[in-house]
């Protein structure tokens, strides 16, 4: 309480258990983008077409890419092909001040550029080089030992047992299925859990480029930007300057995602946006080196054997494939811990096989009598509730054990609030005593 597959050949090599550092090295000319100079150019004049026109800088800066040795040469090879123009130049500053504009026939290009894909932000990174920085910043990540899972925990009244059980579970890197009765802080335990990871930090580029289409992988929601020091940001995340790296690449918290019933079989594919021609990534790509938590597991407009249907591969040979509306399937790196959380009994939801593929298996009970009285004490603190024993004795025994009634670890702080909502009404002091809880409870408590 708390609050068998066959594995497939893959060109994706096996993760390593020991984490490998990580820094997306620093690129100076075309090649190093892995990205064609066509494909550069109809970006570049994207850009142009929307903003009309912008500094050698801006342009490197949209682009996150280094003016010098590759923004410089874009430009030479536009003005050469009359597609963007010098409108002004300060002298002394060097071409990079220089300010560019698109001319007619630069208009025409971008627009059929536009009409294959809407794309106009960051450069992406090749998908091969994207699997790779995950195998290196995957498994590894993160050891919970006693102390640790303890301290990360505090805030919550678990028993030792359960301690236990989380500690191994976090390590496997794999799968954890917390289930039990509501109100009991499975998502509480999950959270804290994310804490674990989100401590430390990753490199994610801000989108992802496979034959010729763009995935957008950087989701400002789900995705906290780590500022590197004595370096400012602009709005997408890209550093401006005095960083000695790809500037593609974001320096994240290691990505804590929750979804819950708006998960759907579509959702955990690459989502085409028909309007704009570029691809969302889905949630488990977006949690890759982190943690994904399905929450209310088995509430989902997907069924519980469908979605595990869908994860039993990634699951067990950590890597996941995905379809680009070409028809060609991709495949990335699996590399997070899956949490799924329920309220619904395991056997309702899927069957043994099933649940077999799911490593670890944590139920998240009803407190203790002992438990309780804890959870009362913080939270009467926290609060500001005046707790005596003797009210607690009452409101067990009246309100519990005469009536049957589960104890949840949410109910101590829904009934402190609730005893906090009347004493203001009635202009008193909030006291845990035979008064406000008889209002609490008969304002809290519903029997079903």
């Amino acid at each position: 309480m708390a609050e068998e597959a066959p594995k497939p050949k893959s060109s994706i090599s096996a993760v390593s258990p020991i984490q490998k550092s990580f820094v997306p090295q620093p690129i100076s000319n075309l090649e190093q983008t892995g990205l064609s100079t066509l494909w550069l150019q109809d970006l570049a004049l994207k850009i142009f077409y929307f903003q009309g026109y912008m500094s050698g800088f801006k342009l490197a800066e949209e682009m996150a890419l280094p003016f010098t040795g590759i923004v410089d040469q874009i430009i030479e090879i536009l003005k050469r092909e009359k597609l963007v123009e010098v409108r002004t130049s300060q002298m002394g500053l060097g071409e990079g001040s220089y300010t560019y504009a698109i001319t007619g026939a630069g208009i025409h290009r971008a627009r059929e550029a536009l009409d294959r894909s809407q794309y106009a932000g960051p450069a992406p990174v090749p998908i091969d080089v994207y699997n790779e920085s995950i195998l290196k910043q995957g498994r590894g990540r993160l050891q919970a030992t006693s102390r640790l899972m303890h301290q990360v925990m505090a805030h919550l009244v678990l028993n030792e047992p359960t301690f236990n059980k989380l500690g191994p579970a976090v390590n496997s890197g794999t799968s954890i299925f917390l289930y039990g009765p509501p109100g009991n802080g499975k998502t509480s335990v999950a959270r804290a859990i994310g804490n674990l990871v989100q401590g430390q930090i990753m490199y994610i580029p801000f989108s992802i480029y496979v034959d010729g289409q763009v995935i957008k992988l950087y989701d400002s929601v789900n995705h906290q930007l780590v500022r590197e020091d004595d370096t400012t940001t602009t709005g997408t995340g890209t550093v401006r300057s005095g960083v000695r790296r790809d500037t593609r690449w974001l320096r994240v918290r290691r990505p804590f995602i929750i979804t819950g019933g708006e998960l759907t079989m579509a959702g955990l594919d690459l989502v085409f946006d028909t309007t704009n021609k570029y691809y969302e990534a889905p949630f488990q790509v977006k949690a890759n080196g982190g943690i994904l938590l399905i929450d209310d597991f088995g509430r989902q407009l997907v069924r519980p054997r469908d979605l595990l249907n869908r994860w039993i591969v990634p699951l067990e040979n950590r890597i996941d494939y995905m379809s680009l509306h070409t028809g060609r399937k991709i495949e990335v790196p699996f590399d997070v811990l899956v949490i799924f959380s329920t309220n619904l009994p395991p056997r309702d939801l899927v069957d043994e096989a099933f649940l077999r593929r799911l490593r670890h298996k944590i139920e998240i009970g009803d407190p203790s009598y002992e438990d309780y009285r804890e959870l009362f004490r913080r939270v009467s603190s926290q609060k500001g509730v005046t707790y005596t024993d003797e009210g607690l004795a009452y409101l067990l025994q009246e309100h519990y054990i005469k009536r049957s009634r589960n104890l949840r670890a949410s109910h101590p702080r829904d009934i402190c609030d609730q005893i906090i909502d009347i004493s203001r009404y009635l202009n008193i002091e909030p006291i845990l005593n035979k008064e406000l809880i008889d209002k609490a409870a008969a304002s809290y408590f519903v029997d079903l």
